[in-house]
Order: structure tokens, then sequence, then C-alpha cells
């Protein structure tokens, strides 16, 4: 991208906007500032109305270069409209938005907008729901004085200094809105709506200040977690320390503790979590522990909340936000620290559109705002398990769990002769019957939703198929209906088989439904709660479905969603079902991933202080990968697998970029993806391989080819994705199918 023009640099050619407008085009576009507006370098960052495409059409762009314009006057158009006084992008998050596009080699148009808010994308002032601060009138004030200990007069007391802010008030007082409203009906209080900018935010007291010495602060760390907080807190500016630290070994105190000392200097902090549904847990321990309002920001938000989130990340009025992978694009006025928890998650990586980890691409923005980051996993990826190995990354560890938990036992179950029900055996059953009788709980792990995997006529094989790709469509609703996982279409199960009209219909295997309605047969007197994509889809889902199982005996059935992060202290019992599936894939990364998830869900297991059992079913009791975890633990696969990664050219030895394509005519992706790979050929420090089928080969009615580019570092590949880009966009064969390039790919799928 051109250098911004020094504007006091005279030129012959007229001084234009450079504009990004969300499309997927490689290119800015030239435009003349609107009448009575000279182009300065403050103007990058702004958002304009441009004439774009044929016709009377517009769009709303970014400005992102004031420069000189190689192009005659009389050839450019000129911007419609001016949309901001200030910039909307600016500083740090502009020049980390810039370094991502040319990471990811995506159009800088699409990875501005995915910065914004909806309201600033679709053209509008930034728009922020109206917040409200409390008072005491006079009435109240007087009764204050008289007024019998109880949460009405702590209410009373919080205000006697001057107006509060809703958010603090909801933080530090219980039931705050029940009392606030009864205080109300008798004008002891009164509620005004405020405009929540900075002007606003000097001026208002809030009780929820953040005080280093507020007792919550300081829980007892134990010699391992109190060593770590020292080593992180002892490093200045960028650093990146990888917390190993095994579940339950108390890394969310160490991120406490460690979020107190920045939040003291006056900083804020970006705390990241894989899933939406741990984001309620974390903002209530947070607030709880810190005593200040702690922001969210996820996708189940409204617009209109994340566009709060937005602007109080961009004021320094959010102190500290808790996000899943869109967070990583918040403004914030003064950052201090960032942590990312489950830093192996795949859920950090965005599978479409901008293809980008959002882990390293804070990494990134930690760098320029010259602040340390925190990764946080008891399986860390590979990736940051190497970079710290190399020195790159720090390594702190918790190799013990907190308090007076102990590791959980684990029991490999040989499952070959047993009779299985809903795909549990009769000692699997026992097991459970035996904790629920202790007023325990039992975790049935099954990392497959839905009813079964597979709708099957008993008499000529006939299997429900999805028309749109090469998959199963997967039983739901106790096989009155099929859906596909992978395009989302939906139909009734038929009657009769299609090809021979038998009534021998039966769903085969077993998914999470299955096994919920045969436990809630099984055991009538237990609760049975489902925790999967199917119960879980409303705000909060997750909280309310933990919440229906309370701290009595009961049992969880749920996919890896609880696998990540959860703390349920009576929860003694993980029965794995179908950890067989993840044993025989072709995916290098395949591995790593079945590692990482049976120990993150045997870590569920016996977190408080009675001991916990994790008892794995497997039809191969002996296969490696198994015994290596078992009896050396994610610190021994690691220090097998790398090696072999090592050895194979496979990531982090190796850096990769996949660009698939798709048409309605393989022959359509194959000529693209053979055109791409010519142009790649001659490169040196780069390898192409393909074009050859996708693992599904075709998907949502499309059929899929990819092409692998392969380096020995990083610097080439990139060199050569930037130089060919151009050419591949021009292709002729480009303008038959739909394409797509991810640089660091998470799988090859």
């Amino acid at each position: 991208m051109p250098e911004p023009l020094d504007i006091a640099e005279k030129s012959t050619s007229p001084t234009v906007w450079r504009v990004a407008v969300n499309a997927p085009l490689l290119a800015s576009f030239d435009y003349l500032p609107v009448d009575g507006h000279v182009a300065t370098a403050g103007d990058i960052g702004k958002r304009v109305r441009v004439p774009f495409g044929r016709g009377d059409k517009e769009r709303i762009g970014v400005i992102v270069a004031v420069l000189a314009s190689e192009m005659a006057l009389e050839r450019l158009t000129q911007a419609s409209e001016l949309l901001d006084t200030v910039p909307v992008l600016d500083g740090e998050l502009l020049e980390s938005l810039l370094w991502l596009s040319r990471y990811t080699h995506g159009p800088l148009g699409e990875v501005l907008w995915q910065a914004m808010p909806k309201v600033l994308r679709d053209g509008e002032a930034l728009f922020v729901a109206p917040s409200f601060v409390w008072s005491l009138t006079e009435a109240g004030r007087t009764h204050l004085g008289s007024a019998r200990e109880g949460r009405p007069k702590a209410l009373l007391s919080a205000l006697a200094n001057g107006p509060v802010s809703e958010d603090a008030l909801r933080v530090v007082h219980e039931n705050f809105s029940t009392t606030a409203r009864g205080l109300l009906a008798k004008e002891f209080v009164e509620r005004s709506e405020i405009a929540l900018d900075t002007r606003v935010r000097n001026a208002i007291t809030s009780v929820a200040s953040f005080d280093e010495a507020h007792p919550l602060h300081a829980l007892t760390l134990n010699e391992e977690q109190a060593s770590v907080l020292a080593s992180l807190q002892s490093r200045s500016g960028f650093n990146v320390s990888l917390l190993d630290g095994v579940t339950g070994s108390g890394k969310t105190e160490v991120y406490l503790q460690r979020m107190a000392q920045v939040l003291a200097s006056g900083k804020q902090v970006l705390v990241m979590v894989p899933e939406i549904g741990l984001t309620p847990q974390t903002l209530r321990r947070f607030e709880s522990r810190l005593g200040i309002p702690v922001y969210a920001y996820h996708s189940s938000m409204s617009d209109t909340e994340r566009a709060q989130t937005w602007i109080a990340a961009r004021t320094g009025l959010a102190r500290v936000v808790v996000g899943t992978r869109s967070s990583a694009f918040l403004p914030f006025e003064s950052l201090g620290l960032i942590i990312v928890d489950e830093e192996h998650d795949s859920s950090f990586k965005q599978f479409d559109g901008i293809r980008f980890n959002a882990r390293d691409f804070v990494i990134q923005r930690a760098y320029r705002w010259d602040v340390p980051v925190i990764l946080g996993s008891a399986t860390p990826s590979l990736e940051s398990w190497q970079n710290a190995v190399s020195g790159r990354y720090h390594r702190e560890e918790l190799q013990h769990r907190a308090g007076d938990a102990q590791p959980p036992r684990i029991v490999v179950q040989d499952i070959r002769a047993a009779r299985l029900q809903a795909g549990l055996s009769p000692d699997a059953l026992k097991a459970i019957e035996q904790t629920l009788a202790r007023g325990e709980q039992v975790l049935v792990f099954k990392n497959r939703r839905g009813y079964a995997p597979v709708l099957l006529c008993h008499d000529c094989g006939w299997t429900a198929k999805c028309t749109r790709c090469d998959a199963s469509m997967t039983v739901h609703n106790n096989g009155r209906r099929l859906q596909c996982h992978h395009c989302g279409a939906s139909r009734s199960a038929p009657n009769a088989c299609p090809d021979c009209a038998s009534l021998a219909l039966h769903p085969q295997g077993v998914g999470t439904e299955r096994i919920e309605g045969f436990l809630v047969d099984h055991f009538p007197d237990a609760p049975v709660i489902r925790v999967d994509r199917g119960t879980t889809q409303t705000r909060d889902g997750m909280l309310q479905q933990l919440s229906k199982l309370g701290d009595g005996a009961g049992i969880l059935v749920g996919t890896q969603m609880l696998a990540k992060g959860h703390d349920l202290s009576n929860l003694t019992l993980v029965v794995v079902v179908g950890a067989d599936e993840g044993l025989f894939s072709a995916d290098f990364r395949a591995n790593e991933r079945l590692a990482q998830l049976l120990i993150q869900v045997a870590g569920r297991a016996g977190r408080a202080s009675r001991l916990g059992t994790v008892m794995i079913q497997t039809h191969h009791p002996d296969h490696p990968l198994l015994a290596l975890l078992i009896n050396g633990g994610y610190k021994a696969f690691a220090a097998k697998e790398l090696p072999q990664r090592q050895a194979a050219l496979y990531p982090p030895f190796a850096f990769l970029a996949l660009i698939r394509a798709e048409a309605q005519h393989v022959g359509d992706a194959r000529n693209f993806l053979v055109a791409t790979r010519e142009l790649l050929a001659n490169e040196l420090g780069v390898e192409a391989m393909g074009p050859l089928p996708a693992p599904m080969p075709r998907r949502a009615g499309y059929l899929r080819e990819q092409l692998l580019v392969l380096s020995e570092t990083r610097k080439p590949l990139h060199t050569v994705l930037t130089n060919a880009l151009p050419a591949i966009y021009a292709l002729p064969e480009a303008r038959k199918v739909r394409w797509s390039l991810d640089v660091d790919p998470y799988d090859l799928y």
C-alpha cells in the first residue's frame, strides 16, 4: 500500500482519498474529496460514501491513505459524502488491520469491515443505547438517616456521594433492580438517562472503581501459582507467556491476580475465551472478584449491545472485556494485557471470509501496544508449544491441581465384546448408578450431536444421504428429522425405505439426543441435562442448562462444548463414548485434536476434594496414543508428536497456505487450480501440491478441489503469494469458480 502523502509536499497530481470498500478485490480506489474538503492525513480511518460499480450504486468505504493520484484529474470520481468528523479506525487498530490484510492476503475492505459494528458498516453514526445513572432525591437523603439496615439502606448509602452508573450498582448490589424499583416507587431515588462518552464517564461517581486493596483480590495462591504470577509480573513490555497448567490447577486465579495488577495501573484488559457459553460464567466470576463492570463481546449479543461494548472499549469505560473471536477487533484507549484462555481451541480460527486466527492476531496487536500476552491451556497447541521450546515464548507451568483436588483416575475400558445400550457398556452404567447414589454428578461425553449419525434400511442397506453434500444426514428428534451438519439441509425422515419400500429403517450409532433419551428412561429419578448446539442456541443457553443440574446428583450429556473450562465441583465421573472416532483420521492434526479433547474432558472430573474417575470406552484399548496420554500426559504426547511433524514437514516446522476452489462442475475448479499452480511453479522456496479433491468433494451442491502451497520458512510463502495473487485474480478460470485462500489452515478439510 502506498505511503500517505506529506500534504505539505507540492505536487501537480490531484490529492485524493484512497478508499477500501467491502468487496472481494485486492485493490483500493482513488476518489476526489467531497466539495469543500481539503484532504489531509487526518482523514485516514474515516468512512466515506462513494460511487462504486455501474449505474447509481454507492458503497461505504474507509479512507486508508491520502496521496497524490497517478490518474489524470478527469478520470477520477468524486466521493459522495464524508460520514465522520473523526476516524472510526485509527492508531494501533488500523495498523494491525493493515498487517492482517497483508498476512492473510485478504481484501483490505473485508478486513476493515470485520472491525466495525454493524451500524458503522451501514453508514450510520455510532448509536449507543442509553445508559442510566441513579441518584438520591431530597426525600431519599432525608430518609437515609432513619432507614433500617438492609438492602434499601445500602443502596441509598451508595448514592449518598453522587450519581452512580447502573452497571456499577448491578455488580456490587445483589438484587439491585428489585430494590431500586421499590425505592423509585417511594420517590427516594431517581433514574436518569445519560450519554455514554468520556465526559459523562468522568463526571459519574462509580462505586465499582478499581481498588487494588479490594479484599476479594487477595485469595492465597499456592507455591506454584505464586511463582508463576511473580514470573509474569517480572516481565514488562511486549512478551508472550504460555501458561501450561493442568486442568484444575488454578490458571484463572493467576489471570485474576495479574489482571488486578494491570487494572491498578489504569490499563485495560482483554480476555478471550473460545465459546460464547463460557462468557457469562467468566463475566460473573470476574465481576464478583474485581468489583467492576466487565463487558462482553460475542455474536449472540444484539447489534446495539455490541456497539455499546465497542464504544466503551474505545473510550476506556470498559476496563475489562471478555469476548470470543470477534473481540480481537475491539478498539482500546489504553490496553495493558491480553489473555487468551484455552489458546489451543479451534474456535479462535475463522473458517470463512477472512480466514485468520484471533490468537495470532491479538499477539500482533499486543506487540504494537508493547504489552504482555498470556496464552493459557492444559493442552497447548503444538505451534505454541514449539514457540516455547524455541524460546520465542516464555513457558510457565502449573503441574498440580489447586487446593485438595487430585488428578482423576483414568480407566480404559475394552468394549469389544460388551453389550452396549445407547453406546454405554454395563460397567459404565453401573459406575453411573453408583455415582448418583453418592449424590454426585456424571458427564457422559459424546462428540456428536443429534439422535444418530445415520438412518439405515436393514433390508437393502439404503442410507439417508444429503442431496447436496457427500455426507450422511444426521438423525434428530428421536428419528423424525434428518439434518445435514455440513450445509444445514433438513427434511423429514421417510416412513419407508425410498429404494425398497421396507419399513425396517433404523437409526445407526448414537448421538447426544439418543444417549439422553436412554438415560432419562434408565435413571428416572436423576435429572439428565443435554448440552450441545441444539440446547444452547439462546443467550446464556449454556448457563441455563447447567443451572438445571444444580449441585445435587445428576447427569450431563454433551459434546466438546462441555470440555472447555467449566468448573463443576460435584462432577466426579466422566464417561467418554466413541473415543475411537478420532484414532484413525488422515488429517495431520487429528492426533493433536484427540489428545486435547480427551485431556480437556477428563479434566472436568474431580475438580474439588473428591477423587474423579474418567472411563474411556474403546474398541482399541492398546492403541499407542491412549497409552501415551494415560502414562505420560500431554507433555509426553507433544514430545513424541513434534519430531514426527518435523520429519513430515508439517506445522510448526513448515508453513502452509490452502487454495480451495468450488464450482458446479469439477472441471472448472480443477482448471482454475491448475492455472494457479502454473503461476506458482517456478517460484523459489515453495512447493505447490495438487490439485486434489477436498476430503469432502461435494458440499452444499458445489464440487470442491484444493491446492496446498508449502514452504519451510514463512517469508518465501508470503512473498510468492503477494506476487502471484493479482495474476490469480485475473485468471479467466477464476470467473467460473468460488475460491478462497487460507494461510495457516487449521485443517485440510
